[in-house]
């Protein structure tokens, strides 16, 4: 078995993403340790994105997240009311159908489900 258990990812304020990651898409915190500027967060399969505070954060259009979730339009409508900003909303792309938006670093941050992408994904 192999199986992805965390990632470090670099940010400019680490309590800002912490709070984005919990605030807009629902992670749990799960550690912080202020001394070294460093939070944590964690998904529902338990999966951990350690937040480490470096200067500058450096974000490219090959850092990307895919996070799977129950309905990806209801996720966008919920997360749209609530004034969160979108690149784009669920629609067709190049990698199948959903949605993407992006973290405060600028990392991009996608969003499907397993019925849309089978249903509406292109090919």
């Amino acid at each position: 078995m192999i199986k992805l258990n965390h990632l470090s990812l670099a940010v400019s304020d680490y309590r800002k993403s912490r709070d984005w990651y919990v605030r807009t898409l629902g992670l749990k915190p799960e550690f912080e340790l202020p001394e070294r500027r460093v939070a944590a967060v964690q998904d529902d399969a338990e999966f951990t994105l350690i937040l480490v505070e470096a200067k500058p954060a450096i974000a490219t259009a090959v850092s990307t997240f895919a996070y799977e979730v129950d309905d990806v339009e209801g996720w966008h409508h919920r997360l749209a009311d609530r004034g969160v900003p979108f690149v784009y909303a669920p629609q067709c792309n190049d990698w199948g159908y959903g949605a993407e938006l992006l973290d405060p670093d600028g990392y991009r941050i996608r969003l499907w489900d397993a019925v849309t992408m089978r249903e509406k994904s292109q090919g």
